[in-house]
Order: structure tokens, then C-alpha cells, then sequence
């Protein structure tokens, strides 16, 4: 019986393995293959990796938890959790059954994008949502920002100090008044027709509307919404939180016993929502390790 089975294999279940190997406890890391910036060809905003391909840090990770003899890993995905704390059995779709003491969930989230033809083939290459990740890359060039909302506002403030122009375009109807005026307020310029598709060109996304076409170099999304990747917090009942994430304490505790939440699977609800960040993605995963750690330490 592993000390602990780890379902995910980016940044959070990577950093949960790795904790608890350099503690010399048994762990079992689940890589089913499918990750959330599984398109992006290079993750920004992460301290001494800003740049890197996420392909690249995955692979660098796993073969830093081969020097260590207490972690395995296996490239299968869980199909089901089973059991309760201290004997938890999990049945991994390649047909075997793994048992743990502890469960780490890290499978983090799906992007479910509005439905704009041609944008699922831009997304993480000339698409993207978080700028904080993908902001700086377009310096000084102008961009569009799909969905024309309340989040919409937000996201103009942030992209605005970098960018040099900012479109905004409707999807499936044109913002209210109310939003129109707080959009027209920040500066952006609001397309008078609606999206019918987009497309990669040699330099940036061409948007084609009703009246034509619109070069930008790059767009943000600020329609769409993001669910849990996996069943498991509905199948094993977890608490959730109005955002869609597993609600957690600050050590990754779920409300079932001995089920631990890492990454932007879930948060604290204290907080609005999950970050969409690698770095803390890794924290979290640091942090949920270390309480198997503490608890299993005393047991």
C-alpha cells in the first residue's frame, strides 16, 4: 500500500511527489497524458522555467522523481476511488488496482470555449485567457478580447498597460447598455458586428465578422468557463464551491477524510476562485504533501 496515490500529473501532483519522495514516503503518480496547457508552447510567469515549454518542465520534473526510490509513476489514468482513509483503493483504466493511505487529486480543469469557429485551433498558441501568462508577449501590438462582459472590464484593465489597441468582440449578442458603457470607458473599442469565426494568419488571428475582417495579434477569451477535468469530486461527494472548484482548507484538505485537492482543481473559500498559475499549482501541491507528511508522521 502506498503512503499516498497521486491522481495528475502536472504541476501540483508533480511538486506533491516530489515532496513526499524527498520525505521518503511511498507515492504512486497517475500521469494520464492530458493537461490543461497541453496546446501552450511556452509557460510564462514561472521563476527561473519563464519561457519553457510545458513539455519540457514535465519531463524535467519526472526525471528528477527518478532519484527518488519511494515515488513511482505510471503513465494511466484513475477510473475510480474507492474506500476511505488509510485504504483507498484505486482502479486505473489500464485494467489494474493501486491501494494508499491518502489520495492527492490534481487533475486540475478543462476549458470549455465558446463557440467560435476556428478558436479551439488557436487556443494556447494565439488564444489564451490569462494574462498574466500571455499578456507581455504582445507588447505594444494590438489585440481582441472575445466576450464583451463584466469580466471583460477586467480584463481590459490588465492587458491595457501592455498592449497597444484593444477590440472588444461580441459573441452571440451585443453587451448592454450598462456594459457597453463601462466598456467604452476603458479606452477599448467595441466591434459593431459579431464573431463569425476566427483564424491563425502569418502573424497573428484574422476575426472575421459581418462587415469583414479584423487583424489583431492575438486574442483573449473572456467568455467560456472551466469544469473539474475528472469526476471524482462529484463521485466521491466533496464540497464545492460556487466557482466549480473543490473547497479546501489551506493545507489542500477536502471535506472527505483523507482526500487532499491540489491545483486549479479547487481552492480556499475565502478566495474567488482558483489561480490559474503553475507556481501555485506547485505550492499547493508542496502544501498537501506536507500534511500527509505531518499525519502520517503521528499516526
Amino acid at each position: 500500500m502506498y503512503d499516498a496515490i497521486i491522481i495528475g500529473a502536472g504541476p501540483a501532483g508533480l511538486q506533491a511527489a516530489l515532496t513526499l519522495g524527498r520525505m521518503h514516503r511511498t507515492a504512486l503518480l497517475l500521469d494520464s497524458g492530458e493537461y490543461r496547457n497541453g496546446t501552450v508552447q511556452h509557460m510564462h510567469n514561472v521563476i527561473a522555467a519563464d519561457g519553457m515549454p510545458p513539455a519540457e518542465f514535465r519531463a524535467t520534473a519526472r526525471a528528477q522523481l527518478a532519484e527518488y526510490g519511494t515515488v513511482e509513476t505510471r503513465d494511466a489514468a484513475a477510473g475510480s476511488i474507492d474506500g476511505a482513509v488509510d485504504d483507498f483503493t484505486v482502479e486505473l483504466t489500464d485494467g489494474s488496482t493501486a491501494r494508499g493511505r491518502r489520495i492527492v487529486l490534481a487533475t486540475g480543469v478543462a476549458d470549455d470555449l465558446p463557440a467560435v469557429p476556428g478558436l479551439e485551433d488557436l487556443w494556447g498558441l494565439r488564444a489564451f485567457t490569462c494574462p498574466f501568462c500571455d499578456g507581455h508577449e504582445f507588447t505594444g501590438r494590438d489585440i481582441g478580447i472575445l466576450g464583451a462582459a463584466s469580466r471583460t472590464v477586467h480584463l481590459i484593465s490588465l492587458l491595457a498597460p501592455i498592449v497597444r489597441s484593444i477590440t472588444v468582440f461580441a459573441l452571440d449578442e451585443q453587451p448592454t447598455d450598462e456594459d457597453r458603457a463601462a466598456l467604452e470607458a476603458t479606452g477599448a473599442v467595441i466591434h459593431p458586428s459579431l464573431v463569425q469565426s476566427v483564424a491563425a494568419e502569418t502573424d497573428g488571428v484574422d476575426v472575421t465578422t459581418a462587415d469583414g475582417h479584423v487583424a489583431v495579434a492575438g486574442l483573449f477569451v473572456a467568455a467560456g468557463s472551466v469544469r473539474q477535468r475528472a469526476p471524482f469530486a462529484t463521485e466521491l461527494g466533496l464540497r464545492m464551491l460556487p466557482s466549480g472548484a473543490i473547497e479546501v482548507d489551506d493545507f489542500g484538505q477536502t471535506s472527505a477524510s483523507g482526500i487532499l485537492a491540489a491545483g486549479d482543481l479547487a481552492h480556499r473559500a475565502s478566495l474567488p476562485g482558483p489561480v490559474a498559475s503553475v507556481i501555485q499549482s506547485a505550492a499547493a501541491g508542496q502544501m498537501a504533501a506536507a500534511r500527509i507528511v505531518q499525519e502520517l508522521a503521528v499516526s
